[in-house]
């Protein structure tokens, strides 16, 4: 199935350039599904998709990318992914840092939404610092949070699976992606659920999170795409299926709280 879609200057081919940091090291519960979401999404719609995964050692290209996927992970490999990003060899963290300025986006779960802020300070080990897009902290605390969560966000419901044992709190830098309704969202007591900043998202939905949400996989490629190619319109797609088993999670997630 090709349906079109456009850009602001006719004629010109659309390709989506995806940096998919640490796909080896962060990504558990699924969290690989929103790159599949995002590439199939693109080629539906006849727009090429390139996908470079960034681990530790590698280069990232200063302004090339459109769009950042980064998962979640143990603390384990968190410490390393920490130090790759601090590394003043390659500088990863301001890359991606004036890449989020500059207009790209990005998706962050768990782990990766951690280090998009200024730090995570497990229960043992030294304090791992972020790359500080997020006006956020976490830090780990006495209990842990695992289940279903729905987050209410502006434009629609959010659900996913959350296991985590941070507690992330927002400073004035950031806006939450919306309100915990299920589950304990960023630290289970204030009610916040995620983070905004520019077209950089932060959560704790695992899941995978996009396949069931195709207007925030739809929103992703439109920041992402808008940034080298102007406006763009998306062609619609047949989302019944996408539609239901979101439905069925958010169902699922309310009679299980």
């Amino acid at each position: 199935m090709i349906a079109n879609s456009t850009d602001g200057r006719a004629g010109t081919p659309l390709t989506l350039r995806i940096g998919y940091l640490y796909g080896v090291e962060m990504n558990i519960y699924g969290d690989r599904g929103n790159i599949i979401a995002l590439t199939q999404r693109c080629r539906w719609r006849g727009i090429a998709v390139e996908v470079d995964q960034v681990g530790i050692g590698d280069p990232l290209s200063p302004g090339y990318h459109d769009l950042y996927f980064f998962g979640g992970g143990q603390d384990k490999e968190q410490i390393a992914v920490a130090a790759d990003l601090a590394d003043p060899a390659r500088d990863k963290g301001a890359i991606l840092r004036e890449g989020i300025e500059a207009g790209a986006a990005a998706l962050t779960i768990c782990g990766g939404y951690q280090l998009f802020g200024h730090y995570y300070r497990p229960h043992q080990g030294p304090e791992l610092r972020g790359i500080e897009v997020f006006d956020i902290t976490s830090e780990a605390g006495p209990d842990r949070f695992i289940g279903n969560s729905v987050v209410e966000t502006p434009w629609g419901e959010l659900v996913g699976f959350e296991n985590h044992s941070a507690l992330t709190f927002l400073g004035p830098g950031c806006e939450p992606l919306g309100r915990a309704v299920v589950g304990a969202g960023n630290n289970g007591r204030d009610g916040s659920g995620g983070a905004v900043y520019k077209h950089a998202y932060g959560c704790y939905l695992h899941g995978s999170l996009l396949p069931k949400h195709p207007w925030f996989s739809d929103r992703l490629i439109r920041e992402a795409l808008s940034r080298r190619h102007g406006p763009v319109e998306l062609a619609p797609l047949p989302d019944d299926v996408e539609q239901a088993a979101h439905a069925t999670a958010v169902r699922r997630a309310h009679q299980t709280n």
